[in-house]
């Protein structure tokens, strides 16, 4: 395990700073005693403390004193802030991962002068284990630190690298908000069965089991989407009647905006 042994700082700890504890420390990759939390929230962190038997404080600087990896879990409107607090503070971290929206590489390097960054995407679903991240990093990194950064990120789900940072912002519009279109989308499979006489336990039921089975399937199967829908369609069936109906309301074109517009505002986060 390339984590053993390594003491790891956590800064800002929301829903998925613990997701991220909650998954090292659930997989065995960290001793607890090796993992210390900071947040302003003190509440918060005592909650933390008693779920993970972790260290926790509210002063960032106790935090990361001694810490080999840091790991920047705070909103992209607060990173300036934040770094501007460590900076002089840290050259003794190995390696920096950054899990805010839109907050460049360079950004990080500048802020803690620190050559070993990486930045990364994950999502809610990795508060059960079955989230997706998508990270990349600076030249510098090694790749025994790559390794650290991976199992860190595992710890969620799915962990994707790419070279080139241009696709975390890609991944912020599609993966990192993509939770809230697919819950928008099944609210409106349950009000759609509320409106033809299920009760809403049962729409909600039948709802939540479509879209899991059905994703499910598609990755079992692993035929293109397109092929699985059509096997769906009957000439003049229900689904084809539903389908029409879809297209006329632009509904792969408003999802390709809506995801567009999420990526345009990742970039505009980036520059502020």
């Amino acid at each position: 395990m390339a984590l053993k042994g390594t003491r790891i700082a956590f800064i800002g700890s929301g829903v998925m700073g613990r997701a991220i504890i909650s998954g090292l420390l659930s997989k065995g990759l960290v001793e607890p005693e090796l993992i210390i939390a900071a947040d302003p929230d003190m509440a918060a962190m005592q909650t933390v403390q008693a779920n993970n038997g972790i260290a926790v404080t509210r002063d960032n600087l106790e935090a990361v004193a001694g810490a080999q990896i840091l790991v920047l879990c705070v909103k992209p409107q607060n990173m300036g802030m934040v770094l501007d607090g460590l900076r002089g503070h840290v050259a003794h971290v190995e390696l920096a991962i950054s899990i805010a929206a839109g907050v460049t590489l360079k950004t990080i390097e500048e802020g803690l002068a620190l050559t070993h960054v990486v930045r990364a995407m994950p999502n809610t679903p990795g508060q059960i284990g079955e989230g997706v991240s998508v990270w990349t990093n600076t030249p510098e990194v090694t790749d025994e630190q790559k390794k650290q950064a991976q199992e860190i990120l595992e710890a969620m789900g799915q962990a994707i690298h790419v070279h080139d940072e241009k696709y975390l912002d890609m991944a912020t519009a599609l993966t990192g908000s993509g939770p809230a279109y697919v819950f928008m989308f099944i609210e409106a499979l349950i009000d759609a069965g509320v409106r033809m006489g299920f009760s809403r336990d049962i729409a909600t039921t039948l709802a939540m089991q479509l879209v899991k089975g059905s994703t499910d399937f598609l990755a079992q199967s692993g035929a293109h989407p397109t092929v699985l829908r059509n096997q769906v369609t009957s000439p003049g069936g229900t689904t084809a009647a539903a389908l029409y109906e879809l297209d006329k309301g632009n509904f792969r074109t408003t999802i390709s905006d809506a995801i567009w517009a999420a990526y345009q505002r990742s970039i505009e986060l980036g520059k502020d």
